[in-house]
């Protein structure tokens, strides 16, 4: 049975992100990563409330060379040494990893890596980041987007016009399902 000591240690902080966005850096000698995944949302929100701050792993690529990704994830990835020492680790994953609605790139959030000149993750804003989570449809991810939304990080009209922009149907179609059920159990909450 996991302690409350044991679940904080895996909350992962803003800090451990540009750790991991510093070694991944030496790693893979690029400058620039794409994040993706949970661990996102403290590009936008430093402090993000603990409750969304729930996994132990950061999911990102090198923007120039996505293929270096699995560098990444050899090297300090899950089980790895890094990964047994800090706590937290790097999954490298790459760009269609993600189901992400049109123009996710150009509204890419930047977090600049203090001390290390020219490294920083671009992290995804936080309506590209529920609608790839609505998209996968998975519980954990309902309940990530439960939390966004009585959090105020996001609202839910910017939401559906974010959903509307997924290109692929299937996923379009599964994306406004779990919408419409998250915010049903959040109206039953209320």
């Amino acid at each position: 049975m996991d302690s409350v000591e044991g679940r904080e240690s895996r909350r992962m902080k803003r800090h451990q992100l540009e750790h991991i966005l510093r070694a991944s850096a030496v790693i893979s000698e690029c400058r620039e990563f794409v994040v993706i995944g949970s661990q996102s949302i403290l590009g936008q929100f430093p402090s993000a409330p603990p409750e969304l701050l729930v996994s132990e792993e950061a999911d990102l690529w090198p923007r120039e060379f996505p293929e270096r990704a699995d560098l990444i994830d050899g090297s300090i990835g899950e089980l790895s040494p890094f990964h047994e020492t800090f706590g937290y680790y790097a999954q490298g994953v790459g760009p269609e990893t993600a189901i992400l609605p049109s123009g996710w790139e150009d509204r890419l959030v930047a977090v600049t890596v203090p001390g290390v000149d020219g490294v920083r993750g671009l992290c995804l804003e936080i309506h590209d980041l529920l609608a790839s989570k609505a998209a996968a449809g998975r519980e954990k991810d309902m309940r990530f987007l439960r939390d966004c939304l009585r959090f105020k990080l996001a609202t839910a009209s910017d939401l559906e016009e974010r959903i509307r922009q997924i290109e692929q149907e299937t996923y379009r179609a599964l994306a406004t399902s779990t919408l419409k059920k998250v915010l049903l159990i959040r109206k039953a909450e209320a």
